[in-house]
Parts: C-alpha cells; structure tokens; sequence
C-alpha cells in the first residue's frame, strides 16, 4: 500500500450507516479521517469507527458549519470534504496522489467534477455532469460559507484549479425523497435570502425557472439523459420557482404584521 498522503478526510454524518463504508472507502489515501456525527440513531458511528475514523459528535448546525466544523478538528492543513453518499473514482483518487508527489500542491483549492445518480442513471449533462464542486482544498486559505444550505468554499487569492477524475454522487433517495428535499432546501434559501434584504417580484418568480430549465435541458444537453435527465432539471427548475415563490411569500406575511 502507497504511504498515505498527508491531508485529512472529512465527512459529516447522520443516520448515514446504509454510505459510510463505500465513502470511507474510497479514500484509503488520506492520512487521517474525521467523521462529524450529528445524533445517528444507526450504527454510521460504529462503522465509522470501525474504518479507523476519529468520530467526533456535534448538534447540527447547519451545512455549512457544520463542515467547516468537520475541517477545524482536521489533523492537516490540507482537507478533503466529501459527503457521506459521494465516492472517489479510481482517476480521482490518482489525481489527488499526483498533487502531493513529490511536494506540496501548486494551488490551493481544486474543484472536482461531481456526476450524480438520479432515477438509477448516472447522468453525464445538464445539471448532473459536470457538477464542479470545491472539495480539496488548503484550511489556510479557504473556509466553508456560513450558510445553512447550499454550502460552498471561499478561497482567498487565486481560483481553484480542477482535477481530473469524477466524484460520484450514489445518492440513493427516492423520488419522494428527493422533492421533500428540495421542499426543505428552498425554504431555508428563502429564509436566508429574506433575512439578507433580498426581495422577489413577478419577473423573477416567472422566468427564473423557465431559464434554468431551457440552459439546463437544452443548452447543456440534459436532453440526452433521457427520462432521468428530463425529471433532474425539472424539479430543479420547480425548485428555482419555490425558491423564489417563498422568498415572495415571506414579505407578504412580513408587510401584513
């Protein structure tokens, strides 16, 4: 087995038993891995365990603090954040050992294309490929956002260079599941967008959706996913409207106190 590289894993959890292993998996490289566990009622921390990772138990507070969380109790500078249902293909995994032989990275934050899994069928256009997200970077230059959902990375200085490789995202849900998500998902868009000021009129609430769904769908190919693809942008097109709709619902209630 090569020598582990010197960066550390870092996954947030809950009721995650069912993912745990094939993640942890994975990444064998890294040389420490900690695991976030917000009140499991499965067994995610024993098996966590059981891969040798360092479980530490902390209430929710939100994604993006939540990993930000997972990264300050890292053991490396150099972290890795994948959730609980992504994987690290074998190319990835490969590009990641590239960077750190035979010295330090050259950037400071790489971006990895994400190809998601939806209605059985790993998607390859539209919004489920390539899904750039931020995920190995250096905790000296880069920090997870503050917001509750819809998480991302900020980097000081120079923007991230891209690996190649993809990280597979196995979600599991059922459809069911996955609206009742998204249901979740905008109402705390719309609580924090209300919170920030931000307001939403006719305009927005009417054409946002239709535009993400035509750049999407046809602009980016989602087309050629089929049934799959056609039902991704779909609901996140709907997504885009209950977004703003709420948003627009919030200072209604707010102009009538």
């Amino acid at each position: 087995m090569a020598e582990p590289l010197p960066l550390s894993l870092c996954v947030i959890t809950r009721d995650a038993a069912a993912d745990i292993d094939a993640c942890l998996a994975s990444a064998p490289f890294a040389a420490d891995v900690v695991v976030v566990d917000s009140g499991s009622r499965d067994d995610t921390v024993e098996r966590a365990r059981n891969r040798g990772a360092r479980v530490v138990e902390h209430a929710w507070q939100g994604f993006g603090p939540q990993k930000q969380f997972a990264v300050d109790n890292a053991l490396y500078d150099w972290v890795l954040c994948l959730d609980a249902d992504e994987r690290v293909s074998e190319e990835l995994a490969a590009a990641i050992a590239a960077l750190f032989r035979p010295g330090p990275p050259p950037a400071s934050a790489y971006a990895v294309a994400r190809r998601n899994r939806f209605l059985g069928r790993w998607l390859a256009h539209g919004e489920g490929y390539p899904d750039w997200n931020l995920r190995l970077f250096d905790r000296r230059y880069a920090r997870w956002s503050r917001d509750a959902v819809h998480e991302r990375v900020v980097v000081d200085g120079a923007p991230p260079a891209r690996l190649a490789g993809d990280l597979m995202h196995a979600s599991a849900e059922s459809l069911a599941d996955y609206i009742a998500k998204q249901n979740r998902y905008t109402t705390l868009q719309a609580d924090a967008m209300h919170a920030r000021g931000e307001r939403a009129g006719f305009a927005q609430i009417a054409l946002a959706p239709a535009a993400r769904f035509m750049r999407q769908y046809v602009f980016r190919f989602g087309f050629l996913d089929g049934t799959a693809g056609f039902a991704h942008i779909a609901i996140g097109a709907f997504a885009s409207f209950l977004k703003y709709a709420k948003l627009r619902a919030l200072a209604a209630d707010e102009a009538r106190e």
